[in-house]
């Protein structure tokens, strides 16, 4: 977290006064794999090992965490290069769509090079039991004791996980929604901690993205404090990732039960 500043707040009627507030880090981080800068991107520079753990997983170039040899993490004038060898079938995807990009945050289309790459169906998840209620709303209550940059700065996502009681087992969190969730899986890889049984919570805006990432990291079920759009909830019922949204401390809404095609009576 960078340093706070000293501002002027203005109220409605014109009065000014003193007023400081922390500003979350945001750095350009660039992820070298096998020497080639394989993104650019613009992130909280915190757990980058983890980020680019859960990076390389998400994003196809990496089958698990024996394919990823050491981070190394450099701080440099311009950001943060975060550098990593890969092994394996996915490595060779580096050099086939390898290119140099910048982007505010972690989109979801690194490496997505035309419109029927991205139409490609995910993969199914794995069968699963339905949530139980009590379990979401548990983890919903406990999320902002897991979110020290948000309490501190108001600015920052989070990505969680919740075991099936709806105890929080680990959350990280990012100036980027799909940065935060990148460094979630990372970080549970690297610890040997499965992301089933239980569900991913996410404190952001549900975007196909965020849906895409959770499926392919293995998740079954996906837990947002916002609405979804309507691609995410049309990936969402193809994978048979299970879906619930608006999450609120009285109220949740179930946007796909992805649980009823494998545990229908």
């Amino acid at each position: 977290m960078s340093d706070g500043a000293r501002l002027v707040a203005v109220t409605p009627d014109g009065a000014r006064h003193a007023a400081t507030r922390e500003w979350v880090g945001e750095a350009p981080v660039a992820l070298e794999f096998n020497g080639v800068t394989y993104a650019v991107m613009m992130a909280t520079p915190e757990d980058l090992e983890d980020f680019a753990t859960g990076f390389a997983l998400n994003e196809g170039l990496a089958e698990n965490l024996t394919q990823i040899g050491p981070v190394d993490v450099a701080e440099v004038p311009e950001g943060w290069i975060v550098r990593a060898a890969l092994t394996g079938p996915g490595a060779a995807r580096i050099d086939e769509r390898v290119r140099a990009r910048v982007a505010e945050s972690s989109c979801g289309l690194c490496g997505i090079e035309n419109l029927e790459a991205l139409a490609v169906p995910l993969p199914p998840v794995a069968p699963h039991a339905p949530l139980a209620p009590a379990a979401v709303f548990a983890a919903l209550g406990a999320l902002r004791d897991h979110q020290p940059l948000t309490r501190q700065t108001g600015a920052a996502h989070a990505a969680a996980h919740a075991d099936a009681r709806g105890r929080i087992t680990c959350a990280r969190e990012d100036v980027g929604r799909h940065n935060a969730l990148d460094k979630l899986v990372g970080a549970m890889v690297r610890a040997g901690q499965p992301l089933t049984p239980g569900f991913v919570l996410s404190s952001a805006r549900c975007s196909y993205e965020i849906v895409e990432k959770a499926v392919r990291a293995g998740a079954t079920s996906l837990v947002t404090v916002s609405l979804p759009t309507s691609l995410a909830v049309e990936r969402a019922r193809a994978a048979g990732l299970s879906l619930w949204v608006l999450g609120r401390d009285d109220s949740v809404l179930l946007a796909n039960d992805g649980a009823t095609s494998h545990f229908s009576t």
